[in-house]
């Protein structure tokens, strides 16, 4: 049973960055709509009488509906940023580092309780950044035979 228990130790590490992960990728920003209902509602109920208040409240109202649609622009963006990556040389990088960070890390004492763990984590990442290195490098194959079969057909 220690055996189990040291591997549990030495994966905790990287149990803990992947629920890491999750937690950055589920983090929600400020209700912007709620508040600006909240704001609306508010402007309905300030009397007329009072028009610098007013003024001041709907320029809250309105800076907060161009806080909106500047993050709709900008997630267009980075969605069309998302989609048009094909994969290039970083690809090849990130494999050439997950390989080169393999090969310090099995010089790395291996009575360490997380060191079988911790290589077979860097064993996964160095597959599938080949994965995309590989499929990266296929397709600017395949772009590069395909643009000079059509300079040959345009001869």
């Amino acid at each position: 049973m220690p055996g189990i228990a040291e591997l549990a130790l030495g994966a905790a590490p990287i149990a803990g960055g992947a629920l890491l992960g999750l937690a950055a990728g589920n983090f929600k920003g400020p209700d912007l709509r709620g508040a600006i209902k909240a704001d609306m509602d508010l402007l309905d109920r300030i009397p007329d009488d009072q028009v610098e208040r007013r003024a001041e409240l709907q320029r809250v109202i309105d800076a907060r509906l161009d806080d909106i649609v500047a993050a709709v622009d900008r997630n267009r963006q980075i969605r069309e940023m998302a989609t048009s990556y094909s994969g290039n040389w970083r690809d090849i990088v990130v494999f050439i580092c997950s390989v080169l960070f393999a090969i310090v890390w099995w010089n790395v004492s291996h009575e360490r309780t997380n060191w079988l763990v911790m290589f077979i984590v860097l064993i996964l990442l160095s597959v599938v950044a080949a994965v995309y290195a590989a499929r990266g490098i296929f397709r600017g194959i395949a772009t590069y035979m395909h643009s000079r079969r059509r300079g040959d057909a345009a001869q």
